[in-house]
C-alpha cells in the first residue's frame, strides 16, 4: 500500500444536499451525531495503510480544511503520510475552476506525477461503506488490470440512476452505459451469481452498478487524461475512453452496505438507519476496522429525567425533562424540558453556551442554542447551532415536500424539514 496514492473528490456544490451545503463542502456535512462525511473514505484508507491522501475540493472548503488539519497528522513520527486538501485554483495555464471529477484530477496531476507511486485510489468524499481498499488495489494487480472498478450489484429499479458494467464470468468490463433504461437497461444483465453472490441475490440483483471509486495504473491515469483533454468525467468520458482505446478494466465486486449521501432524503435515512436494533446495516462499533473524526475532549452526556429510546446521543449534550425517540442528536446538543423528539437529526452545536449566557440571551429576547422548552420536533433536520425556541411545533403539518423559506431559516427537502445552520426559529412558530 505504500505504492498507492488516494485521491478523494470533493464533489461539486452539493445543490442537492443544500441547505447542508450552503456554508460547507459536501465532504464535511456531520454525520452520526459527532463525524464528518469525509472521515469515512478517510478511515478506510488509514485501515487499508493507504496513508497518502489528498483531498480535492471547490465549493465552501473552510470547515472541511480546518476538520482535516485538526483531525489527521499523518506525518506524526515523520514518516510520509498526509492528508492535504487541494482547492480549486485558477493559473495561467489553467484559468477554470473544476469541470468534472476528471478535470479535477487533470488540473493536479502535475502534482501526483511527482509521487513515486504505481497505483491511483480515487474515492469519492460523500458516500457511507466500509472497505479494504487493499483486497482492491490486490484484485487490481492480480487481474494485470489497467483499470478497476468497485462494482455494487443492485436490481433493476436502482439500476436506472447509476453507470453499468456488463463483464463476462471473469469480471472483466465488456461494456459501461451511464444510466440506461428500456432495452439497453436489459442489455447490461450480468451473471452475478458466477461473480460470488448467491443464486437467490443473483437473481435480484443482476446488474452492476459503478460506486465512482477506481484503482488506476499510472501509465494509464495519465494517458487517459493527456488522451482526452476535453473528457471532464471519470464515468460519462475516460471510463468509455478506455474501453475503446482496448484497455484492460476490471470490476471489484462489493457486496456489503453502501450509501451514496447524495440527496437530503438519503442523508436522513442513512443517519437515523444508525439507530436500528439490534444489528444496523451500517455501524461504527467496529473495534477492528473504525471510522476516525477529530478529538473534542467534551465531557460525557447528562440526562435528567429524559427518556430515549432507539437514540444515538453525542458527547457533551444535555438533555432535560424530555422524550426523544429514533433520534441522532450531535456534540452540545442541549434539549430542554417538555421537549419531544421524534425521528430527527440535531447536529449539535460547535460551542458551549454557558448558563448565564442563555438567561441574559433570554432576557434580551433572544433564543439560547439548542431546543426549548415545550417544542415539538418530528421528522427534521436541525443544522449545527440551531435555536430553536420555545413552545415550536416543527412537523411539517401541511405535509409539504419542497419549500424554500430562507427568510425564515428553514427549508424542505423530501418532505424533511430542514433548519439551517446557526437559523433562529421564533417561540410559537409552527411549521
Amino acid at each position: 500500500m505504500k505504492r498507492v496514492l488516494a485521491i478523494i473528490l470533493g464533489g461539486g456544490a452539493g445543490t442537492r444536499l443544500y441547505p447542508l451545503t450552503k456554508t460547507r463542502a459536501k465532504p464535511a456535512v456531520p454525520l452520526a451525531g459527532k463525524y464528518r462525511l469525509i472521515d469515512i473514505p478517510i478511515s478506510n484508507c488509514i485501515n487499508s495503510q493507504i496513508n497518502k491522501i489528498y483531498v480535492l475540493t471547490q465549493f465552501n472548503s473552510a470547515s472541511l480544511n480546518r476538520h482535516l488539519t485538526m483531525t489527521y497528522n499523518l506525518s506524526a513520527g515523520f514518516g510520509q503520510g498526509f492528508v492535504e486538501v487541494l482547492a480549486a485554483q485558477q493559473t495561467p495555464d489553467s484559468p477554470s475552476w473544476f469541470e468534472g471529477t476528471a478535470d479535477a484530477v487533470r488540473k493536479y496531476q502535475w502534482l501526483f506525477q511527482e509521487w513515486d507511486v504505481d497505483h491511483y485510489l480515487i474515492l469519492s468524499g460523500d458516500q457511507l461503506y466500509r472497505m479494504d481498499y487493499g483486497k482492491f488495489v490486490q484484485h487490481h494487480v492480480n487481474h494485470g488490470a489497467d483499470l478497476t472498478v468497485g462494482a455494487l450489484p443492485v436490481d433493476a429499479l436502482q439500476a436506472e440512476g447509476f453507470g453499468l458494467m456488463r463483464t463476462n464470468s471473469g469480471g472483466q468490463i465488456q461494456e459501461f452505459k451511464e444510466k440506461p433504461k428500456g432495452s439497453d437497461l436489459k442489455a447490461m444483465w450480468v451473471d452475478t451469481q458466477g461473480l460470488g453472490l448467491s443464486p437467490e441475490d443473483a437473481s435480484q440483483r443482476p446488474y452492476l452498478a459503478s460506486m465512482g471509486i477506481y484503482v488506476f495504473s499510472r501509465e494509464t491515469l495519465f494517458n487517459l487524461l493527456s488522451g482526452n483533454p476535453t473528457a471532464t468525467d471519470f464515468g460519462k468520458e475516460i471510463i468509455p475512453a478506455a474501453l475503446e482505446r482496448g484497455d484492460k478494466l476490471q470490476s471489484f465486486l462489493f457486496n456489503d452496505y453502501w450509501e451514496d449521501i447524495g440527496t437530503i432524503g438519503a442523508f436522513y435515512e442513512a443517519n437515523l438507519a444508525l439507530t436500528e436494533q439490534p444489528n444496523p446495516a451500517f455501524s461504527f462499533y467496529d473495534e477492528k476496522f473504525p471510522i476516525y473524526t477529530r478529538p473534542r475532549y467534551l465531557p460525557p452526556s447528562k440526562l435528567q429525567d429524559a427518556q430515549v429510546t432507539e437514540s444515538i446521543i453525542g458527547e457533551g449534550s444535555l438533555l432535560k425533562a424530555c422524550s426523544i425517540h429514533h433520534c441522532v442528536l450531535g456534540v452540545r446538543s442541549r434539549i430542554e424540558d417538555e421537549v419531544v423528539l421524534q425521528d430527527s437529526l440535531v447536529m449539535g452545536a460547535d460551542y458551549f453556551e454557558s448558563m448565564e449566557e442563555r438567561l441574559v440571551l433570554r432576557e434580551r429576547g433572544g433564543i439560547p442554542i439548542g431546543v426549548g422548552k415545550g417544542t415539538t420536533v418530528k421528522r427534521a433536520i436541525l443544522d449545527k447551532n440551531a435555536r430553536i425556541g420555545q413552545d415550536v411545533t416543527i412537523i411539517n403539518k401541511d405535509r409539504v415536500e419542497e419549500a424554500d423559506r430562507p427568510e425564515l431559516n428553514f427549508y424542505i427537502r423530501n418532505g424533511i424539514i430542514v433548519v439551517v445552520k446557526n437559523g433562529t426559529i421564533a417561540d410559537g412558530s409552527v411549521i
